[in-house]
């Protein structure tokens, strides 16, 4: 029920911004940005602490508001990029960092590594469509997969309980170590991880049927309808309806690419490509973590997992889609 009350406001909201005109869109870029990291500032002197995490702000209301970066970050970085078309410079892409680095910065001192991730790759897709060159972004990957390959090698010595990582809490350490090989803390850390990929594993090719799951209804799965959904999906359809889930979420990519490399000016080309890849970063790391190739982190399954604040947050990104598409065949006709 309140999953069904979640969706129709989720469509309630999309609807209302895919009527408003990119220009206005673009209007509201700044405001929304600078209202956003006032609010997370906020959230650092007086903000709601749950579960040793201080991520909410109570202003009548239990707001979370984090999740309204993950729009306003893109959002800003747009604005930005429009303004300096045509005189672009290497400045002008340290700014953009600088933009993107405040929020992200203040969302990992919540501490909140799942959010921030969102709202850095919406960021990093901003800046990545806006011309950033490949001779910056070919280093940075190659020094991510050494990284990589340094922590896989290194294994059991550098997950030590002694040895501390720099910019990472124990739990996100944990968790990282976990994904190495959770069969070493089945009960607890590893527990999350080996429960997900049993569940998967038993739905073989077409699943047990819907809502006849047993990891998922004998409660082996923790979190089974938010982070973990894709586990119970998967028991429940099997691999086959892991294969449409997959298709319906390419469909939607594809279809979203297509929006930014028809879109009429810089600001919603760059938006539209920012949060039709965010999309597939909230599929992308919610069933890489739930399948055990990523650490487990806050993401969910965009339109399946429970949740109302991020099914606003991806109804709102859907509606600027559209408002974006129509936008385009105004100028066309």
């Amino acid at each position: 029920v309140d999953h069904g009350r979640n969706m129709l406001i989720a469509f309630g909201i999309l609807f209302l911004v895919a009527q408003i005109p990119p220009q206005r869109l673009m209007s509201l870029a700044v405001p929304l940005y600078v209202i956003g990291v006032i609010l997370l500032v906020a959230v650092e002197f007086a903000g709601v602490t749950k579960k040793g995490a201080t991520r909410w702000l109570n202003v009548g209301v239990v707001i979370q508001p984090s999740e309204m970066l993950k729009i306003a970050v893109p959002l800003m970085l747009a604005w930005w990029f429009q303004r300096r078309e045509g005189q672009l410079r290497v400045p002008d892409f340290l700014a953009a960092g600088a933009l993107l680095a405040v929020p992200v910065a203040l969302i990992i001192k919540q501490p909140d590594l799942g959010t921030a991730i969102l709202v850095l790759s919406a960021g990093l897709y901003v800046i990545f469509f806006a011309g950033l060159s490949w001779k910056l972004i070919i280093p940075v990957l190659l020094t991510g997969a050494v990284a990589i390959t340094a922590l896989v090698m290194s294994g059991d010595a550098i997950c030590e309980p002694d040895v501390k990582w720099p910019g990472l809490r124990d739990y996100q350490k944990h968790r990282v170590c976990t994904l190495l090989d959770p069969s070493k803390d089945p009960l607890g850390k590893g527990f999350h991880t080996l429960q997900g990929m049993i569940a998967i594993g038993s739905g073989g090719i077409d699943g047990k049927g819907f809502m006849k799951g047993t990891q998922t209804h004998l409660e082996f799965i923790p979190e089974r309808t938010t982070d973990f959904v894709f586990a119970a999906f998967a028991e429940e359809f099997g691999l086959v309806g892991c294969i449409a889930l997959v298709l319906g979420f390419t469909f939607l990519i594809f279809r979203g690419l297509m929006i930014a490399s028809e879109a009429p000016t810089v600001f919603s080309r760059l938006l539209a490509g920012a949060i039709t890849l965010s999309f597939f970063t909230y599929a992308f790391v919610n069933m890489g973590m739930v399948s055990g190739i990523l650490p487990v982190v806050g993401v969910p399954l965009p339109f399946i997992s429970y949740g109302g604040t991020a099914m606003v947050t991806l109804g709102l990104g859907l509606g600027i889609l559209m408002s974006i598409s129509k936008s385009r065949r105004l100028v066309q006709t």
